[in-house]
């Protein structure tokens, strides 16, 4: 009889070499700082009700009362999680910003990133098709009201 042994590995852990979880947080981060916009990162969370338990959501950027969350990859559980909060906090101002908002949110669908934005009343920036982090109405506005409480 022929025993198979296990095999442990050991787990190693990567070094962090960022506060941030994505090169593209990093990035925009990098954004705001050149154009001297105030932000927060990660400063707070928000506790929401998923389904039967209580969740909490740490926005990425918060640049006055604007959140703005910034997507490489748009996940079903992110876009769950994002229509529970606008249920529940309607009045909060989220905003995203993808690396490329044509993305399909699925392989077999044909709705994209920017497409379930617009459905879901949501407004959204893609950085791909304009090579620009933020659009400039928008950097115009958060300047605008930054210099107002200022």
């Amino acid at each position: 009889m022929n025993l198979m042994k296990k095999k442990f590995r050991k787990r190693t852990t990567l070094q962090q070499t960022s506060k941030f979880k994505s090169k593209l947080e990093e990035e925009f981060n990098n954004f705001l700082l050149k154009k001297k916009i105030n932000f927060l990162y990660e400063s707070f969370t928000i506790s929401y009700l998923k389904p039967s338990r209580a969740s909490r959501y740490t926005p990425d950027f918060k640049c006055l009362s604007i959140i703005f969350e910034t997507k490489g990859h748009f996940v079903t559980s992110d876009r769950k999680k994002h229509l529970l909060i606008k249920e529940q906090y309607p009045n909060l101002d989220i905003r995203f910003v993808f690396s490329n908002s044509k993305n399909r949110i699925g392989k077999k669908s044909k709705t994209t990133y920017a497409k379930w934005c617009e459905l879901k009343g949501f407004k959204y920036h893609c950085i791909a098709t304009t090579k620009k982090f933020l659009p400039d109405n928008w950097i115009k506005e958060i300047l605008k009201n930054q210099n107002a409480n200022s």
